[in-house]
């Protein structure tokens, strides 16, 4: 069963593996040390990454690093896009108001 990314970003222990995996590629036990959970938590985090798409594996001798596929990230953009988008004009209004009110204030 193939996952989808915002189940992958759910989480918000996949969050902050993701934002460690941004920075370098880690191994499982090198992401453990930065939770207060097991390494086999931290592992099943990681399948649920992996099946998303989120992050790729290597294996470098006995060692499997996580990185981060940045493009698979791009669909989280892409969707919140469209708000931001949306946001903006509704911040532009309210600043075209607020100048309207500051202008009539001053008139008076």
């Amino acid at each position: 069963m193939r996952r989808d990314i915002f189940q992958a970003i759910a989480d918000p222990t996949r969050r902050a593996i993701i934002a460690l995996i941004a920075v370098q590629a880690m191994t499982p036990n090198a992401l453990a040390e930065h939770f207060d959970t097991s390494r086999q938590a931290v592992s099943k985090h990681l399948q649920i990454l992996t099946e998303c798409g989120v992050v790729n594996q290597s294996q470098q001798g006995r060692e499997i690093y996580y990185k981060l596929d940045i493009d698979k990230m791009k669909e989280i953009d892409q969707w919140i896009a469209q708000f931001r988008r949306i946001w903006e004009t509704r911040f532009s209004q309210l600043d075209n108001l607020l100048q309207t009110l500051k202008s009539e204030k001053n008139e008076k």
